[in-house]
């Protein structure tokens, strides 16, 4: 069991001055007790105490057994946690000697060329993106196409001779060996893939370092096991992965090589940086949300909605840029692949067809009953959270090992496609097949010459048709006992399916089952009233009810809307759609966040949310901020910078760098911020003074060297020190961001949490009224702190 960093040892004595930071800069010295605070209302006494290291395996005195009961004896995620294991980006440019060289050598025709070349990536992402997109969609339909037909065939020659169960075991098999192959490949060789890695790029996007979230081994994992598992027949969509596989596009395509094969191609060098490839990863996930809806402004509002910190006029448009670039592509392959060249009719995977005709339209007084479908969608996306989030809990628990996941994974492709084939079966909804009939695989089954299986327009299909059948079928089609049963399995299916490890999203699933309660609300609406042509069709209302159930679950507004609106291509529906998803998310809040956020919390994401906590202004800097904090001097013995990188314990990223007064009496004052990937760097190219001095053909380190090692600096124990170097001397001046960003200790945590949100920070250093160093704030300084139901709560740090 690793160590969990708890707060077992709460500080009960109010220091009135604060840390001062007498004399020297705190080093890794005795600890200073921070404030107690009093909460109004209450009488609480919330009190800030320092973290304090408890080794689980060690003997634990009894009044730190009553300190720690009632807490979990195994912790592996909880949302009640913070992992230590998660780093920030640097979304901030690290302006020391070099880059400023850089700067000042680069001409305006430079700059030029540096803008024009982020035009071209964002071209290139959107090209490659669409392109994905489209190999993924012709092969779905392809595989698909083959099974449907092969089990279809097989139906209808037993519904005749008798013995359907072997069309059934024929139906479970080959769908278990698409699903197995999928689960092996992420299960085995990438977990990372696993899902929609929706949560992943927002985290990324948030300014959180998930490892091997952008690795290209990730992509193929994530293109080929999306298409087993949507060709496996499970309840799930090839939607939400495709955002991540534009992000990790964009993430390749913008540093010009791949650390994965050891391929450099020498361009795009300059933007080897944090600030630059979140940019990018913006750009791809818009991509990726264009592709999988032909909607390019939902992309650029989902980006600016769900992750980038940082946002300017220049990034929005290459962002659109990228997103009309990747729905063009797609549209015009898949409209060589239609035989239709030039046809430009299928701008994303999911086609919701165009809702064109007038009986659609809508009046006023419906806007009420699309407010209570949105209230609806709400509940039943709370019910689908609640129980997706014990089902993950479970999960992560029991289910860990990789060949019970591969399991569990052909477990629920089994099930569903038992319960798909069961629920055909023994329903009794026929429909004359009439000559513009729509669907491609009718089952006749027990029905009538000239009739077809209604439920098995919804079960024997892509979910993308079923949606689009549910939406544009007519009045009539399905029955309401239909649609109600398909509404039940279906929930229960998708809210068991997310979270397998297979690449799959959770849009269509929502959207079908939104879909289908929306229809059968529809029709019960008709049933109950006189008639009349308003409420004839009820297509319009499996729209408003797929948009509330989506709504519902994922709990995404601006972009949601725009996304809808895109995709039904009326922008008639635009106010509908977006009260149904505003009602869906204030009813759905009420009871749990969204699936997303909910995933997010489970993996101990230290996540930043756009405002500090509501209650917060009580709390200031020099109760948040972590101390003692470990510094450097501005010429700092090798030795002491191996010893304090090698240090295990602390694992730090970031060291202020200190100078000294005259005669080194005065106290040491803040001069600069230094990262250990920089040093690390420093230490692998030895940039020591006495080798400086004694080889003065010596090459000068450059930027270059360190955008080279960028994103995979190597371990400090990859790198040999010889005692000889450990006594020679470093000079930090010339690498070290010579102007962070600094506090007082007295600022309030509103105020440090807006500056370290809106600026995308890693470190923020806090002074005194001298300059000297009293502590530092990181992310996860930040995210402990929430408000929970019973006022601001702070979470414990783990090293899981």
């Amino acid at each position: 069991m690793a160590n969990i960093t708890k707060k077992v040892s709460w500080s009960s004595r109010a220091d009135e001055s604060g840390i001062t930071g007498e004399g020297t800069p705190l080093l890794n010295g005795s600890e200073q007790p921070r404030l107690s605070r009093q909460l109004s209302g209450g009488g609480r006494i919330f009190q800030i105490g320092r973290l304090s290291t408890v080794d689980l395996e060690e003997e634990i005195s009894s009044e730190e057994q009553d300190s720690l009961r009632g807490r979990p004896k195994e912790i592996p995620h909880n949302e009640k946690l913070l992992s230590l294991k998660f780093e920030s980006l640097d979304y901030d440019n690290i302006e020391n000697q070099l880059f400023l060289e850089e700067e000042r050598r680069m001409s305006y025709m430079g700059f030029r060329c540096l803008e024009i070349s982020r035009w071209v990536v964002c071209g290139l992402i959107g090209f490659l993106t669409g392109l994905i997109a489209c190999f993924i969609d012709i092969v779905v339909e392809e595989m698909a196409g083959i099974k449907y037909r092969v089990v279809k065939e097989n139906i209808d020659k037993f519904t005749e001779v008798g013995g359907l169960s072997i069309s059934l075991i024929l139906w479970v098999v080959i769908n278990s060996v698409f699903v197995m192959v999928g689960a092996i490949l992420v299960a085995c060789f990438e977990p990372i893939a696993a899902g929609s890695g929706i949560p992943q790029i927002k985290c990324y996007l948030n300014g959180v370092k998930i490892p091997r979230v952008v690795r290209l081994k990730t992509l193929l994992v994530k293109v080929f096991g999306v298409i087993c598992s949507v060709v496996g027949g499970l309840a799930v969509g090839k939607e939400g992965p495709m955002i991540h596989s534009g992000a990790v596009v964009a993430a390749g395509v913008s540093q010009g090589r791949s650390t994965t094969l050891k391929k450099d191609l020498k361009m795009f060098e300059y933007f080897r940086r944090d600030t630059e490839k979140r940019d990018f990863v913006s750009a791809g996930a818009a991509a990726g949300v264009s592709a999988a809806f032909g909607a390019p402004v939902g992309g650029v509002l989902f980006s600016l909605e769900e992750g980038a910190s940082f946002w300017n006029q220049m990034l929005t448009w290459r962002i659109f840029f990228a997103s009309m670039i990747s729905t063009f592509t797609l549209n015009f392959f898949l409209s060589i692949y239609h035989k239709n060249p030039g046809d430009l009719s299928n701008p994303g995977l999911i086609n919701f067809g165009r809702f064109q005709n007038d009986s659609v339209a809508y009046n006023l007084y419906e806007i009420p009953l699309f407010i209570i479908m949105g209230a609806i969608g709400g509940l039943l996306g709370a019910l689908f959270n609640k129980l997706n989030y014990w089902l993950t809990i479970f999960r992560i628990r029991y289910v860990h090992r990789p060949a019970l996941q591969v399991i569990e994974a052909m477990l629920v492709a089994a099930v569903t496609t038992t319960v798909s084939f069961t629920m055909i079966y023994f329903s009794n909804d026929c429909q004359p097949l009439g000559p513009e009939h729509t669907e491609e695989y009718p089952l006749q089954l027990f029905c009538a010459d000239g009739e077809y299986n209604s439920m098995a327009t919804a079960f024997f299909n892509t979910p993308e048709k079923s949606v689009r059948s549910l939406f544009h079928n007519q009045p009539g089609t399905y029955n309401p006992l239909t649609l109600g049963l398909f509404t039940l399995t279906y929930f229960f299916l998708a809210c068991w399916t997310y979270g397998l490890v297979v690449s799959a999203g959770v849009f269509i699933p929502s959207l079908l089952i939104g879909a289908a309660w929306g229809r059968l609300f529809g029709i019960l609406l008709a049933s109950i009233t006189s008639t009349g042509s308003i409420w004839t069709d009820p297509g319009k209302y499996a729209l408003i009810g797929a948009a509330a159930q989506l709504g519902g679950i994922v709990r995404m507004t601006l972009s949601l809307t725009v996304i809808m609106v895109e995709a039904t291509g009326n922008v008639t529906y635009g106010l509908p759609i977006m009260l149904v998803l505003m009602t869906a998310k204030i009813v759905g809040d009420y009871f749990v966040e969204g699936l997303y956020d909910i995933h997010i919390k489970l993996q101990s994401v230290p996540f930043l949310h756009w405002d500090a906590p509501a209650t917060s202004h009580w709390l200031t800097a020099r109760e948040v901020m972590s101390s003692p904090v470990t510094c450097l001097n501005r010429i700092e013995k090798v030795g002491t910078i191996v010893d304090v990188l090698s240090n295990t314990s602390t694992n730090h990223n970031g060291f202020p760098v200190v100078t000294q007064g005259a005669g080194g009496e005065e106290p040491a004052k803040l001069c600069g911020l230094i990262l250990r990937s920089q040093l690390i760097v420093l230490l692998k190219h030895k940039v020591f003074v006495e080798l400086a001095r004694s080889r003065l053909s010596l090459r000068k380190l450059q930027l270059k060297d360190f955008r080279d090692a960028y994103p995979r600096f190597p371990p400090i124990q990859s790198i040999h020190v010889s005692q000889d170097e450990r006594e020679c001397m470093m000079d930090l001046n010339e690498f070290m961001n010579a102007t962070p960003y600094t506090v007082p200790q007295d600022t309030s945590l509103p105020r440090v949490f807006k500056l370290f949100r809106a600026l995308g920070l890693r470190h923020l250093v806090v002074v005194d009224d001298e300059n000297r160093v009293v502590g530092l704030v990181t992310r996860k300084d930040l995210a402990r702190y929430h408000l929970g139901k019973h006022g601001l709560e702070e979470l414990q740090l783990a090293q899981t």
